[in-house]
């Protein structure tokens, strides 16, 4: 399973991170596993999104089963910040 985060980059919810769970021509839908779970995702325009192309790869592993949870969504997420801080204080 392909795995793709995103950061909003417009509207309320702008520099908010999440994981893109479908894909339309001009739509992205959107979860955070939180606010915005599975369930109910977040309807985006694709151009107000940016989406993250280098994931370190312990965020990639946690989507490796095939139960894809909103715990694994926000453990993707946490761990995705966490990795920003600690490239920060490098």
């Amino acid at each position: 399973m392909d795995i793709k985060l995103a950061i909003s980059r417009s509207g309320h919810d702008k520099d908010s991170i999440y994981v893109i769970v479908k894909e339309e021509a001009n739509m992205v839908y959107l979860a955070d596993g939180s606010l915005k779970p599975l369930e109910k995702p977040k309807k985006k325009n694709r151009k107000h999104i940016q989406v993250i192309k280098k994931l370190p790869k312990e965020i990639t592993e946690v989507f490796t089963q095939e139960n894809f949870r909103n715990e694994e969504i926000k453990r993707a997420i946490k761990l995705y910040r966490k990795s920003i801080m600690d490239a920060q204080q490098v």
